[in-house]
Parts: C-alpha cells; sequence; structure tokens
C-alpha cells in the first residue's frame, strides 16, 4: 500500500490532469439541486470565512501547495477548515486543517505536539491571507489565530499529478523562515496579485500582531530535528471481540 512518500502508479483518466469521470448529465445537475433546496446542509453553512496560503509536506520540504482553507469555528479555542486546492466551484477538497488554541495545545502530550504547526509567522509574513476581507476588518482574527495551532492532512496530493485521491494521507507543514526558501517568490506574487494584495503591506499593517510568549520544542518539529513523518499503510488483524 502506498505511503505519503510513495508515488502513486499509472493512474486512469484524461491527460490535461482534470478528474476522472463522465460529465454530469441534466438529470444529476437538477437533483443537485433540489437536495441544495431540501437540505439543510448546516456544517457547510457555519463556514465563515476563506483564507489563502501555502503548505509544505512534511516528509519533502523541497514540495509545496498553495491551499484554500474554508473554515468554520466551533468555540473560540478549535476551528476546522475544509482544504480546496483552487476557490473554484470545481475545487479538489484535498485535505483537513484542524486549529487549536495555545491554551489547548500547551495541554498536549510531547508526541502529539509534534503532529502540529504554528501560524504565528505565517500570518505576520503575509503569507496568509482571507481573499476579499479589508485587512482592518480581518485584523482581530488574525491576531487570534497567530497565536493558534494547526494539524494538517492532505489526503489528495494534486500537485504530484493524482488525479484521484491516492495512498496515504500526508502531514503538512506551515511557512517558516527556513522552508519559504523552497518557494518561487513568482508563485507568491502571482497570488497576490490575482486577488489585489501587496505583501509587504501586509507585513508592515501586522506588525504589532503578538506571537505566543511560549513556544514548545516540539512544535513545527522539523525546524528543530530536521526530521518530518510519512505514513506508511500496513496490514494489521482486525479486533473482533466485543468490549
Amino acid at each position: 500500500m502506498a505511503s505519503s512518500d510513495e508515488k502513486p502508479g499509472p493512474m486512469p483518466g484524461p491527460c490535461d490532469g482534470s478528474t476522472p469521470g463522465k460529465p454530469m448529465t441534466t438529470g444529476q445537475h437538477i437533483l443537485d439541486k433540489g437536495t441544495q433546496l431540501m437540505q439543510s446542509l448546516k456544517p457547510i453553512k457555519h463556514i465563515s470565512q476563506h483564507a489563502c496560503t501555502f503548505a509544505f509536506y512534511s516528509h519533502d520540504i523541497c514540495r509545496h501547495i498553495q491551499t484554500h482553507h474554508f473554515v468554520s469555528r466551533i468555540n473560540q479555542d478549535f476551528l476546522q477548515s475544509a482544504v480546496y486546492d483552487s476557490p473554484d466551484s470545481n475545487a479538489r477538497l484535498i485535505g483537513v486543517e484542524f486549529i487549536i488554541s495555545d491554551r489547548l495545545f500547551a495541554a498536549l502530550p510531547p508526541d502529539e505536539q509534534k503532529l502540529w504547526h504554528s501560524h504565528a509567522y505565517e500570518i505576520v509574513s503575509g503569507i496568509w491571507i482571507n481573499p476579499g476581507m479589508p485587512e482592518l476588518i480581518q485584523k482581530p482574527e488574525l491576531q487570534n489565530l497567530a497565536r493558534t495551532y494547526g494539524k494538517f492532512w492532505c489526503t489528495w496530493q494534486t500537485d504530484r499529478g493524482d488525479k484521484l485521491p491516492l495512498g496515504a494521507p500526508a502531514l503538512m507543514m506551515s511557512p517558516q523562515p527556513e522552508n519559504m526558501a523552497f518557494v518561487d517568490a513568482e508563485l507568491i506574487k502571482e497570488r497576490d496579485d490575482k486577488y489585489r494584495v501587496i505583501r509587504e503591506d501586509l507585513i508592515q499593517s501586522r506588525v504589532d500582531i503578538e506571537e505566543p510568549e511560549t513556544v514548545s520544542s516540539y512544535v513545527d518539529y522539523w525546524r528543530n530535528t530536521g526530521k518530518g513523518f510519512a505514513i506508511d499503510i500496513q496490514q494489521s488483524d482486525m479486533n473482533s471481540n466485543k468490549s
């Protein structure tokens, strides 16, 4: 079974990188519209913000992707986001990120903290943006997010050409001073031009955002150890004993 550090074999589908499958029929469009009208879809309607940033693979610092997070807040200490490869209607769901406050993070055991990344640099460096939102309005939320930590699992590695979600999920890392050297500055400029933001202006406007006072030595684990994490899927016996 493929691991998060292993390239998949030949895949079905078109050569243009689009998702394999037949075009939707008129009947399917009508059915989908009907269910949208009749069902509540409450979790989706609870989404309150769209963030665009970059993420790195824990097992391969040279690989990075642009990500679009559609975030819902469960309470003041916990958020969750569906992560897509674009903000378009045909975007592919490539993963999920859970975000917790520094208070909750501090209570996690060391082995669990190793799987989480910090958000402070990502925000104060202007890498994290909220498309369409004026900086002044978004500033209070950015101040909160700078003191949070995320655990992001990528389940569809579209950047390596996967036409379907294949293999094991991959743990992702946040931008930091060390790994930003691997990002082509032109990619960030293209993103910023698209959303009409100037990174230098964002950095200046966020200079007063406070970062966590104390930082665990286990968060952003790769920065201190040079080690990442990759998942291997192994066959195991099923537990059939009722407890």
